[in-house]
């Protein structure tokens, strides 16, 4: 049987181009190089790591509110609270007013671990960034932060798709399109 083929090849996706697609092969292929020395060196999961450091700057926080800060899903932040509780290195305390809420927070034995894998974790941002002028340094942190405000504001808005034929695109024409979008809220 033939595979069937659109009739119009300017309506295929082209994947290894579409954004989304292209930062999250970023983010696994850098959380993948990453977390076997996690793994080796510190005994800690992608998702352990994460718990920790949010819980670093923010002591106090529930699983929630640590899932939310982390874009993780309740799951995965559950069984890494889990391992780190067994582990001894985070604490769950109970609220008092309210049972049903508990709050998280490192153990000494939690930021001893955390005091070690700062300096690495930089080394390794450093060794990625490596070579990238501040300048393009400042406007791709610009950047991400623009994209993620964006992503989250359309996330709860109807998106419809444009039923035109899609023009030919480039990273370029990308770009520009997202200043666009940019300038466009003020």
């Amino acid at each position: 049987m033939k595979p069937a083929i659109p009739a119009d090849l300017s309506r295929l996706l082209e994947l290894e181009r579409f954004l989304p697609y292209r930062l999250s092969v970023l983010a696994n292929t850098m959380s993948s190089a990453i977390a076997d020395a996690y793994a080796e060196r510190f005994q800690l999961s992608i998702p352990e790591w994460r718990v920790l450091a949010v819980l670093a700057r923010s002591p106090g926080l529930s699983a929630a509110q640590v899932g939310e800060r982390t874009a993780m899903d309740k799951v995965a932040v559950s069984r890494a609270v889990a391992s780190l509780v067994r582990a001894r290195r985070i604490e769950r305390s109970v609220e008092e007013s309210d049972r049903r809420r508990s709050h998280l927070a490192l153990t000494a034995r939690g930021f001893a671990v955390y005091e070690e894998v700062v300096p690495w974790a930089l080394a390794y941002e450093e060794a990625v960034l490596r070579g990238v002028p501040v300048r393009t340094r400042t406007k791709l942190a610009t950047l991400l932060d623009d994209l993620l405000l964006r992503a989250r504001t359309i996330r709860t808005s109807r998106i419809e798709p444009n039923t035109r034929p899609a023009a030919p695109s480039s990273g370029a024409a990308r770009l520009h399109d997202t200043r666009t979008v940019r300038n466009s809220r003020g």
